[in-house]
């Protein structure tokens, strides 16, 4: 099996005649990039985050074996330092931790390669048509019929026939695209098991089965909320008929992976996958609440054009986060919407 991993927290350089960012991405034209913050770091900043990686080290263990016992002995400081971002390099054993999947793995010895190598599915041509489509200026990814894309064919054809109820939806590529950034196919592939079906939170195969019942449902919560937190944005949508099906959409089904800066998208999936579900909410909120001033005096066509293209200032994971201070917990739950209970 092909395998892309990230084991050290320098990554070398990646060979390509275009220049890439830090993450992979072959870099836009006059793009004003994080890059330029990340490569001003001063010597202290480079020692203060050698700290952060030590101490996250200590807290899962060798090999994560110190994670289960941390995590019940100090829940809260696992999730400030999780709200903070885990170091990149250790991102990919702890997202595994997190989701439960390395234990799925671990009782399922030879499961993947059955389903790689001995299985058909009837959505190969639908992801074959697909897997250019992802992530294509991303390096690992570019290459037709290259590594890149030959490991996201098998997770996802693996994937669809483990669940042949769901089988295959197009935005699943993205969060298995993600997720092989990070791991091994195999490891990829046991992470959207145990989200899709459900190994720590509420699952989220709703979000692919027929009629996709899961977003219509997420997206009239949503709405709900939008009205009880930003009445005015609310009835200004009600007035240009916006509603969330519109713009928010991709936010459910790919967990921003979709068109969102990837340094964004990977503090979201941190905290997604220790909290759950609430975090689209809450982003989605603080993104439309930054946005609050400009989006109410935007005729629908522009308005549409805004929701879909945030500021790049909006789009800064710290301010996203500390836009989701005032979002209170009884309006999950009653909204039954999934909540984490050590949140």
């Amino acid at each position: 099996m092909e395998r892309r991993r990230i084991d050290d927290c320098e990554p070398g350089p990646v060979p390509s005649p275009r220049p890439l960012d830090r993450f992979g991405f072959v870099k836009q034209e006059r793009s004003s990039s994080p890059e330029r913050v990340i490569k001003s770091k001063s010597t202290t900043e480079f020692e203060r985050e050698e700290r952060r990686v030590r101490k996250w080290r200590k807290m899962i263990g060798v090999g994560g074996s110190d994670w289960k016992h941390y995590v019940r002995r100090k829940p809260h400081v696992v999730k400030r330092r999780i709200r903070k971002g885990i170091p990149d390099c250790l991102r990919g054993l702890v997202w595994q931790l997190i989701s439960g999947s390395r234990d799925l793995l671990l009782m399922n010895p030879g499961v993947y390669e059955q389903l790689v190598i001995y299985e058909t599915s009837a959505s190969e041509l639908d992801i074959i048509r697909d897997i250019s489509r992802t992530f294509p200026s991303h390096v690992f990814f570019q290459q037709r019929h290259g590594p890149g894309q030959r490991s996201l064919y098998n997770v996802l054809k693996a994937y669809s026939v483990y669940d042949r109820d769901v089988g295959y939806v197009q935005g699943m590529g993205f969060l298995a695209g993600l997720l092989l950034l990070y791991m091994s196919e195999e490891d990829a592939f046991w992470l959207m098991v145990a989200l899709l079906k459900g190994a720590v939170h509420a699952p989220m195969e709703g979000l692919y089965q027929v009629g996709l019942p899961l977003v219509q449902q997420y997206l009239f919560q949503f709405d709900q909320l939008v009205r009880e937190y930003l009445p005015k944005l609310g009835e200004h949508f009600t007035q240009e008929m916006i509603n969330p099906s519109m713009y928010a959409s991709q936010w459910f089904i790919t967990v921003f992976s979709y068109s969102f800066p990837f340094h964004l998208a990977l503090r979201i999936w941190d905290v997604f996958l220790f909290e759950g579900v609430k975090i689209v909410f809450k982003v989605g909120l603080a993104l439309l609440k930054y946005c609050h001033d400009d989006l109410v005096k935007l005729p629908f066509e522009k308005l549409i054009h805004a929701l879909r293209n945030f500021p790049e200032d909006a789009m800064d994971p710290d301010t996203a986060f500390e836009g989701m201070g005032n979002i209170n917990k009884r309006s999950f739950e009653q909204m039954e919407i999934p909540w984490l209970s050590s949140s």
